[in-house]
């Protein structure tokens, strides 16, 4: 068994993943690389061809009819033979050193048979023209190098949380969780880390620098018009996320408190998203997201529209309320680093 599949979704990426297919190739014989080409109208397909060709054993290429990025990594899942299970996204890369850190600690768990179900590690914002960059650790938050459970994590800040560049699933836990991201569809890397949450038993974190997500390509989905634009499918996966648990009934308390804290983070972004269209049909729309999980669930409502000050900020009323909230967005933005 390989120790790690990496799933690389591809749609009309021939300008940037060789550099992503070659930061990959390191791991050798120990890592399966799955490259989908989801449907990709460009030199992509035959590029990931030329690599199956060259690298038999460590490359696989599934081609498949356009999905969007989540059907691209179900397909991966679903391909995957490997003991564990990563994302990478073809326009980012990873570190030479921190991938082989990974990789031995993998096979170190192997040999002593303690096979966690989520791995950790640090990514790095590789923002275009910004010359130092911003690098998210969680060596505060949770113990180093050492199998821990929900009940071992500490305090995590705004920009701390667990993102798809930062995990890594046991391969057989994230099926047997059920996951399966929506068709056509962006912004699914939330339900991906989201969902799997209550089957996940036990941790490690390894604090290395392993995952650069590049940003800076105009049509990148986390483009902040781009994501107005799309502000359809940012609600989709909202929703997904606010309907997929009856977060009350979670019975570890930090696991619940995590959860919840992150469905917050993602309803605020929605909230901040329809606030800056400037438009009254998406101020109407701010309006029903929030009377929707009032609807499903007053315990959750109470809890992101009263006990948090995000969520306080993103419902002041009137259009001074309505600055405010972009001005507290915006700092955020700074500080953290993202779009």
């Amino acid at each position: 068994m390989k120790l790690l599949s990496i799933a690389v979704p591809c749609y009309n990426s021939e300008a940037y993943m060789k550099n992503c297919i070659n930061s990959l190739l390191p791991g050798e014989d120990e890592v399966e690389i799955i490259i989908v080409d989801d449907g990709s109208k460009d030199n992509t397909a035959s590029i990931a061809d030329e690599y199956e060709k060259k690298y038999p054993g460590i490359i696989k290429v599934v081609h498949q009819k356009n999905g969007g990025h989540g059907e691209a990594v179900n397909t991966g899942l679903k391909n995957a033979t490997g003991l564990f299970f990563k994302v990478v996204d073809s326009d980012d890369w990873v570190d030479h050193e921190s991938y082989k850190k990974i990789l031995s600690e993998i096979e170190r768990m192997v040999n002593e048979k303690s096979i966690v179900d989520m791995i950790i590690s640090n990514y790095v914002y590789e923002k275009q023209g910004v010359k130092h960059k911003k690098v998210i650790k969680y060596s505060n938050a949770f113990p180093t190098e050492e199998i821990f459970s929900w009940d071992k994590i500490k305090h995590l800040k705004k920009d701390q949380y667990i993102l798809m560049h930062s995990v890594m699933y046991r391969t057989k836990m994230l099926r047997d969780s059920g996951l399966k991201l929506p068709k056509h569809t962006f912004y699914v890397d939330n339900i991906f880390v989201y969902n799997p949450l209550p089957f996940v038993k036990s941790m490690y974190y390894i604090d290395v620098n392993f995952y650069r997500y590049y940003i800076g390509r105009e049509d990148q989905s986390v483009n902040e018009e781009i994501m107005i634009k799309r502000i359809d499918q940012q609600l989709k996966v909202n929703q997904i996320m606010i309907n997929s648990y009856d977060l009350k009934t979670i019975k570890d308390k930090k696991l619940r408190k995590y959860m919840l804290s992150y469905l917050e983070i993602i309803t605020v972004i929605s909230s901040i998203l329809l606030i800056k269209s400037g438009t009254d049909e998406n101020l109407k729309r701010k309006k029903e997201l929030w009377k929707s999980i009032k609807q499903k669930d007053l315990w959750l409502y109470k809890r992101m529209r009263y006990f948090s000050l995000l969520g306080r900020g993103v419902n002041m009323p009137g259009k001074g309320g309505r600055k405010i909230a972009i001005g507290v967005y915006k700092l955020a933005q700074k500080f953290i680093g993202f779009n």
